[in-house]
């Protein structure tokens, strides 16, 4: 039997300064730091969480914040756009919240949808569109309130180097079901109701450069452990060199690059981001994993201070 995932699970980018990257993600789009830790192969650097308002998978991006860092080029090899989904009848709201933000936003319509398009202050490019599908985010914050907040990933637009392989790997590996194509885009969606819809640009942008701006992998949902072995039997089964299983402590990951050169994870569902702390409190306090607790107080010392705030 073929393996599916239901969908994206979350997106991970790479952003500059951590409190401008605070100000915008909860200051401006509304969403909720479910997770302030670390980056687990770079402790010296800040591994941000923020999605809806229990973290639910399809709702989540995370960003590694490299204060100076270079900028990146957003290119083949990455995801190009990461796609959010708000109720039907909220993109007026956040067209005025934007503006209000002096966040410029381009109007643009695809397979029939329309789209809010910006940039994130650290060049990430991002598109808002409004479904019927999913639950509502019952988190309100600065202003936005469930009924116009975002519910999770809408998608994401893939920038491949081999779009034909890219194709056929989130078909035939993947499981996503081939509905459309569009100009210069496929489209491909899976069964969950957020982070559901990926479109493949099918030319090539020019090769990416990683760095400041750009997104450094996506994830695909896993229901559970033993589903992410399957999974990585799957994927060595089809030719793709994928990694050992690692602990990232609210999910288990595995990775591998497909034949377009974008950095695909499968990451399970749970144990989720409530275990370490109380629902109630995600967030608020520097979470480490067991390895570095002993080292908390120079960590602390070491990363910028950030804090969630209304703008």
């Amino acid at each position: 039997m073929m393996k599916k995932t239901s969908g994206i699970h979350h997106i991970t980018a790479i952003v500059g300064h951590p409190q401008e990257n605070v100000d915008f993600y909860a200051g401006v789009l509304g969403l909720r730091l479910v997770k302030k830790t670390v980056n687990f192969d770079d402790p010296g650097t800040y591994h941000l969480y923020f999605g809806n308002e229990g973290g639910k998978p399809g709702s989540i991006i995370t960003f590694f914040p490299w204060a100076n860092a270079y900028q990146g080029k957003i290119g083949d090899g990455q995801v190009g756009v990461t796609s959010y989904v708000v109720p039907l009848g909220a993109l007026s709201f956040w067209e005025q919240r934007l503006a209000k933000f002096n966040v410029a936003v381009t109007k643009t319509e695809r397979f029939g949808e329309h789209y809010l398009q910006f940039n994130d202050p650290h060049g990430l490019q991002l598109e808002l569109v409004e479904r019927a599908e999913g639950e509502e985010n019952a988190w309100t914050f600065g202003g936005v309130t469930p009924e116009v907040a975002i519910k999770g990933f809408g998608g994401a637009t893939l920038y491949s180097s081999q779009p034909t392989k890219t194709a056929d790997l989130l078909e035939n590996v993947m499981g996503l079901e081939r509905i459309e194509k569009e100009g210069d885009y496929i489209r491909f969606r899976s069964s969950a109701d957020i982070g559901n819809i990926v479109d493949l640009k099918a030319t090539s942008t020019g090769k990416g450069q990683m760095g400041v701006g750009t997104v450094h992998h996506i994830a695909w949902r896993a229901i559970d452990d033993q589903d992410q072995l399957e999974w990585q039997d799957h994927v060595s089964e089809h030719g793709y060199g994928v990694t050992a299983v690692k602990d990232r402590n609210y999910f288990n990951a595995i990775y591998f690059r497909e034949h377009g050169e974008i950095l695909f994870e499968i990451a399970t569902d749970p144990p989720g981001f409530a275990h370490d702390e109380s629902e109630e409190t995600m967030g608020q306090e520097l979470k480490l994993p067991a390895q570095y607790e002993q080292h908390r107080d120079e960590m602390e010392r070491r990363l910028i201070p950030i804090t969630v705030r209304e703008l």
